[in-house]
């Protein structure tokens, strides 16, 4: 049974459901292999000696005794980096060869080519970056999915070293290549996907780019990269009023809910009718609770407005034969006598004199108030038409690039970022990222080179 996941409050009583990412991994530290082998060679030394009454002697083998281990620390240091490097980013071990070469490019003070050696193996496409992006495609942030077009979507402008702020705006998909002769992509399923991951098809090889409308039939301007994704649309436009659209593109993509964004200050003008002024009959409620989340976020869903996900309800209830559908120009609503999907009209009578939705014309009200700190871009207007344009205003927000810097933290480190010296490091990565095309792929790089060494 699909759990409805829209944002629950006492103002509209749509649901939500929410799990973490629960990824671990253990790691088993070369350091106890290393030490029993500098104990051996410390005992062989001593031991070859024994017979010695000499106090020199003995002393010279004490000297050598130290040098062997100082040599052999050194050596086995990079070496234990190279490991855990490699075992980080590929998430499998790496052959003899790949270590000597990681290890020679850290002795030499190139961790960060050490870092790119390791991604040149399949894994880091086929497993870290397949569970690293696998959560962010459904509500229960499950990372053990199959892979599906919005999964696929990230891991080839990773691989493809692409501005990373076009994964919420461009007409860009991923595919596998023709010549694997798989099921072709289809809009009302996920076959073409499933065959690549059981068929272990390599996709730092074998993944094309194209354009999203050339597989789904949307406008180029309708496209908004994973936002109008197949796997998006099933688990966002999934039936509710699509808030839950916003709402987790915060979260996957600005590391925030709701809940810490809430700004009771901003004028409630755009509120939809379906938020009651009086829940329970006090009015305070909604001051305190309902507009400090709908006062921001309906100006700003409203940018979904012509979207919807089309599926049979009644034989299909998890919607997995379903598409994403989107009225295009021409096209008329008969519950609402506009290209505005009927949804957005749910319980319109609620609260009558609400906001009543008559297109996709957006706002983003938190450019004002506590939310000026997530860092919207001076050079963009705050407003637009259609989700196209709202992606571009999320993406080139500077939650946007931290949030992409803390997950690859996470993801490398085992851990989140909790010293000093690894807040420098988020730091100093995000500017890193902005100043380097937001290729993603460096933050790996870099995160991984900055946690090989702990």
């Amino acid at each position: 049974m699909k759990v409805l996941h829209y944002h629950q409050d006492s103002c509209n009583g749509e649901q939500a459901s929410r799990t973490c990412d629960n990824r671990s991994a253990n790691e088993k530290c070369a350091n106890q292999k290393s030490t029993g082998q500098k104990v051996a060679v410390v005992d062989k030394v001593i031991d070859s000696k024994a017979s010695a009454k000499n106090s020199f002697s003995t002393l010279a083998k004490l000297l050598a005794a130290a040098l062997l281990i100082n040599v052999n620390t050194s050596w086995a240091g990079s070496l234990e980096q190279a490991k855990r490097l490699h075992d980080r980013l590929a998430g499998v071990p790496a052959d003899a060869s790949t270590l000597g070469q990681m290890r020679d490019l850290i002795d030499q003070g190139n961790g960060l080519d050490a870092a790119y050696v390791a991604m040149e193996s399949k894994h880091f496409y086929n497993t870290t970056l397949k569970l690293f992006s696998t959560p962010w495609t459904n509500i229960d942030q499950d990372i053990f999915l199959p892979l599906n077009d919005y999964s696929a979507t990230v891991i080839g402008m990773v691989r493809d070293d692409l501005d990373f702020r076009q994964l919420l705006q461009a007409d860009i998909a991923y595919v596998g290549r023709p010549t694997l002769n798989l099921p072709a992509y289809n809009i009302n399923n996920n076959q073409h996907y499933q065959a690549l991951e059981d068929n272990a098809i390599d996709l730092q090889a074998d993944l094309v780019q194209v354009t999203q409308s050339s597989l789904n039939g949307l406008p180029t301007e309708a496209t908004a990269g994973v936002l109008t994704s197949r796997a998006g649309a099933k688990a966002f436009f999934y039936l509710g009023t699509n808030r839950a659209m916003l709402r987790f593109t915060l979260i996957n993509h600005l590391c925030t809910d709701l809940e810490p964004i809430k700004d009771n200050t901003l004028p409630p003008d755009r509120i939809r009718q379906d938020v009651s002024r009086s829940p329970g009959g006090d009015s305070r409620l909604f001051v305190n609770n309902c507009l400090a989340c709908h006062s921001g976020m309906d100006p700003l869903a409203q940018a979904f407005a012509y979207y919807d996900y089309d599926f049979n309800q009644d034989a299909d209830p998890e919607g997995d034969a379903g598409n994403i559908a989107y009225n295009q120009t021409g096209t008329t609503d008969p519950v609402t006598g506009t290209r505005v999907q009927a949804k957005y009209f749910n319980n319109n009578t609620t609260f009558p004199l609400g906001f009543t939705t008559t297109n996709d014309q957006w706002q983003n009200y938190w450019r004002s108030g506590n939310n000026r700190s997530l860092g919207w871009d001076p050079a963009l207007t705050g407003s637009g038409a259609g989700l196209k344009s709202l992606g571009q205003e999320l993406a080139n927000s500077e939650a946007f690039a931290q949030c992409q810097v803390k997950k690859v933290f996470k993801n490398v480190c085992l851990r989140s970022a909790e010293s000093d010296a690894d807040i420098n490091q988020l730091a100093s990565t995000t500017a890193s990222f902005k100043q380097n095309g937001y290729q993603l792929k460096r933050v790996f790089a870099e995160l991984g080179n900055y946690c090989m060494g702990e």
